[in-house]
């Protein structure tokens, strides 16, 4: 791909798209995130992780086949998914875990024609069971394909050890504990991404507890039992300065994740082990 190329694949004719490129596709949502951030933050951070993730790799050449760079693409975003927990807040629309399981698999599969590696890049908790099941079948299937956590998509139901580390942290290594949703974090990263789509002046604390002792009440209610504003943290100290470098860690970390991690038994993207830490 040409230095200053766009990454964007929906912009190309199909003649311009390159053979075999790795592609990245941003996984989002379409839910509520409190009264003070749009319906489809979980997709604005999916798309802006993943282009960013594709010009630091496109640029820094690190992704080689054969000698030459491999071409990185982002895809357009998968933004109807897994938001059950949010119903019973106006404007959520979810498809349901195995409705996301299926247009995965089936997104792959025509994909797999004529792209070479996929990554999808979520930004949203609720849609991790989907992809574990989906990307676990398609490699089955023999498919190039895996996934990763964002680190912003802190999603409180369906979360769990799946997306947060031993010590309950995400993968820019934040504790994550108490600012699950439409907290300080999103609300940083869209005050610098989309400030003109954020109303401050509406933003509030939400309940702040620790997200497993708020979990059996969701998984039986919803975020509604919990937070009625439908807030898990505090947005209220939140910056675009603080947003533009949490989204620079961000893209570090999934730039270095899609470079030289590897796959575990659910193909999420991890570090890779080094010699000296293998068992």
């Amino acid at each position: 791909m040409p230095s200053g190329a766009p990454v964007a694949l929906a912009a190309r004719a199909w003649p311009a798209v390159p053979t075999a490129p790795l592609v990245l596709v941003p996984v989002g949502s379409c839910e509520q995130h409190g009264p003070h951030l749009p319906l489809t933050t979980d997709t604005t951070i999916a798309v802006a992780v993943a282009e960013g993730a594709a010009e630091h790799l496109r640029q820094h050449q690190h992704l080689r086949q054969h000698g030459a760079a491999v071409p990185v693409l982002v895809a357009p975003p998968v933004i109807y998914t897994a938001s059950g927990e949010h119903q019973g807040f106006p404007g959520t629309m979810s498809i349901g875990t195995q409705a996301l399981r299926l247009l995965l698999v089936e997104l792959v599969r025509s994909m797999r024609d004529w792209s070479g590696p996929i990554v999808f890049v979520n930004a949203h908790g609720g849609n991790l069971r989907g992809l574990a099941e989906a990307v676990s079948q398609l490699r089955h299937e023999g498919h190039d394909v895996a996934w990763l956590a964002s680190g912003a998509g802190r999603d409180s139901a369906s979360r769990g050890s799946a997306g947060h580390d031993d010590a309950g942290h995400d993968d820019a290594g934040r504790d994550a504990a108490t600012d699950s949703h439409a907290g300080f974090t999103e609300t940083s990263l869209m005050l610098h991404l989309a400030p003109e789509q954020v109303r401050m002046r509406r933003a509030q604390p939400g309940n702040t507890a620790p997200l497993a002792e708020l979990m059996p009440a969701i998984a039986a209610g919803g975020v509604a039992a919990v937070a009625p504003s439908g807030v898990l943290g505090d947005p209220t100290a939140a910056s675009a300065r603080a947003g533009e470098e949490l989204l620079r860690a961000i893209i570090e970390n999934v730039s270095a994740l899609i470079d030289h991690g590897e796959p575990d038994q659910h193909g999420r993207l991890r570090p890779r082990l080094t010699a000296e830490r293998q068992p």
